[in-house]
């Protein structure tokens, strides 16, 4: 495998240097504090998430390639793999990768000292059709294996074939992250609409939802869904969330979403609510929609003003759905690729404590700027607005930002598609 780790000591030793040819000295920033950034891995395949023991120890996942962790040694070890993947200690061949689907979101057990489990989710072969998978593993006491899967959910929806869209290849619009909420203890998924206009109003289908369960995948108790709705429904009505993160103080769920050519969100949830995206044909005023999928009308492959877009095919359609969950930020109503989110903590952060850091991984459609970035939100207290949105200045090139994912060191860390991982330490 083609990982470069560097040891976790020798990170947090590392307060100057190169990385990408540029300075490890951050630009000072107003209100927040200067970043140095640092490479903790490289030479990776697209990767996805992290998820963090107490000590350091970092599980990380490959879209293509599969489940690894490194150790606070600096020591990577790869343990499970997909389909034709090589040199790690098991692989499953029904685990595959296709477009924006395969070995997605990871995240540790709240007990995982006594139990040693951990949650994954992946694009799986096992039925027919193909779905997404929450997969539950047990790691091994020396972190060199997983064993007992269990699918505890084999039911998400994924896109099998190419249809006439943007991205429009099999696995578009596939979720993916899983968070455990600190406050209620439940595991939180995310899922997408995969192109298809029926899922993210639908209560059976599962796409297009924020799920609830509890470790077995069972809903979770308090789950108050619409009636006829799957139990596991959280929120029902989103596009394609693959950020979810919790307020410190009242661990309240919000999530960041992928706009469709406008809008990019984040919304704070509410128990049963609806997101408000409906991209079914012949709604709210419009018409027969190629492969019955309005979610990028009207001029779906062209560009076009993006107010005008946005009123024809709403990202949140308040007029058909008044209750609908209403974001407290819309990127300035662009749509750039958000995709993972965190709350940061600790007076480490300075005035940056308590507020939620986007990352955007960048678009660039019809003129829209590519906006390749990672955003600081203060989040209004009742999560209905936001009282500030400042860039965080990092001195290196900019990347798709994946995921972000704060450290049991309070240092933030950061996944790119262009396959390095980073340490980003606030001064």
């Amino acid at each position: 495998m083609k990982q470069h780790a560097i040891a976790w000591s020798l990170c947090a030793a590392l307060t100057s240097g190169v990385i990408l040819g540029l300075p490890a000295v951050a630009a000072a920033q107003s209100n927040g504090p200067s970043i140095t950034p640092t490479t903790v891995l490289s030479g990776l395949d697209n990767p996805w998430d992290m998820a963090f023991l107490p000590d350091g120890t970092m599980f990380f996942t490959e879209k293509c390639r599969g489940l690894s962790v490194m150790l606070p040694s600096g020591e990577v070890n790869a343990l499970l793999g997909m389909k034709d993947s090589q040199g790690y200690a098991s692989t499953n061949d029904d685990l595959f990768c296709e477009g924006q689907a395969g070995m997605n979101g990871v995240a540790v057990d709240p007990n995982f000292a006594s139990n040693r489990q951990i949650y994954v989710y992946s694009t799986s072969s096992l039925s027919d059709p193909v779905t997404n998978r929450v997969m539950r593993l047990k790691v091994n006491d020396d972190l060199t294996g997983v064993s007992d899967r269990t699918d505890i959910i084999d039911d998400i929806q994924y896109k099998p074939a190419a249809t006439n869209h943007p991205f429009g290849g099999p696995g578009a619009h596939n979720g993916g992250r899983v968070r455990f909420n600190p406050g209620d203890g439940f595991l939180y998924v995310t899922t997408g609409d995969t192109h298809n206009g029926k899922v993210p109003q639908s209560p059976t289908l599962i796409g297009s939802k924020v799920l609830r369960v509890d470790r077995d995948g069972n809903a979770a108790t308090g789950n108050t869904p619409p009636e006829g709705f799957d139990a596991r429904t959280y929120t029902y009505g989103h596009r394609n969330v693959q950020g979810i993160a919790f307020r410190p103080g009242d661990n309240q769920p919000v999530v960041a979403e992928h706009g469709p050519w406008h809008t990019d969100e984040i919304t704070v949830l509410k128990n049963g609510g609806n997101g408000g995206w409906d991209p079914r044909p012949n709604m709210a005023g419009r018409g027969d929609c190629p492969d019955d999928y309005c979610g990028y009308e009207p001029n779906q492959m062209k560009g076009m003003d993006a107010t005008e877009r946005a009123a024809y095919m709403p990202m949140t359609d308040s007029k058909t759905f008044p209750e609908a969950m209403q974001p407290a930020w819309t990127n300035n109503g662009l749509s750039q690729g958000t995709s993972s989110a965190e709350f940061l903590t600790g007076e480490q952060w300075g005035d940056w404590d308590g507020r939620l850091v986007v990352g955007i991984m960048g678009i660039g459609f019809g003129g829209t700027p590519v906006g390749q970035r990672i955003d600081v939100i203060d989040l209004s207290d009742d999560g209905m607005s936001v009282k500030e949105v400042t860039t965080m200045a990092i001195p290196m090139a900019t990347g798709r930002y994946r995921s972000v994912v704060q450290g049991p060191d309070g240092n933030l860390y950061t996944a790119v598609d262009q396959g390095e991982i980073y340490m980003l330490s606030p001064n």
